[in-house]
């Protein structure tokens, strides 16, 4: 019985009503579901039940440890259509003040943000397999900036990614 894909993440945050807000802004994610303390999102393209939960833990929550002095979570990574799509998401972000990095994998191309409690996400545009060489494959032994521009002019604005791991369908 092999899994077949994550279905939803669970955050907990300080203020659940500012992570709504940042997540409807950011990256366009609905409120399915809410009641107090608690929320249930779902990303614009996405026909999962939710996509994203909310669970306020109040304002004096310290900050995650995770990868510094503890174990636990890095970050989560949510996938866009385009080229295009990731443009307007950088844009997005930076314009929030979120927007923390960006990175040429080869075959994927990635944003990294920090949410208003300071939790990383990634957004990221994957290679079609039709689209990959050899040497696409072979670059990913090295993390490179991200030129946006530069992977639109190569691979088209509204080239749609790949699915997972750059498979074919």
């Amino acid at each position: 019985m092999p899994v077949h894909r994550l279905n939803h993440a669970v955050l907990y945050v300080r203020d659940v009503e500012r992570s709504v807000a940042f997540y409807r802004e950011a990256l366009g994610f609905r409120t399915v579901m809410a009641f107090p303390g608690a929320a249930f999102l779902q990303a614009a393209g996405s026909d999962n039940d939710h996509d994203l939960g909310l669970f306020e833990i109040g304002t004096a929550a310290g900050p995650s440890e995770a990868g510094r002095t503890t174990v636990g979570l890095y970050h989560l990574a949510w996938e866009v259509e385009t080229l295009e799509d990731l443009e307007q998401a950088a844009a997005r972000l930076a314009g929030l003040g979120a927007l923390a990095g960006a990175s040429d994998h080869s075959t994927t191309k990635a944003l990294y943000a920090k949410d208003p409690d300071g939790i990383e996400f990634e957004v990221s545009w994957i290679v079609p397999a039709a689209l990959l060489t050899a040497e696409t494959i072979a670059g990913r032994a090295a993390i490179r900036p991200l030129d946006i521009t530069r992977e639109k002019e190569r691979y088209g604005a509204t080239t749609r990614g790949g699915v997972g791991v750059s498979i074919t369908v």
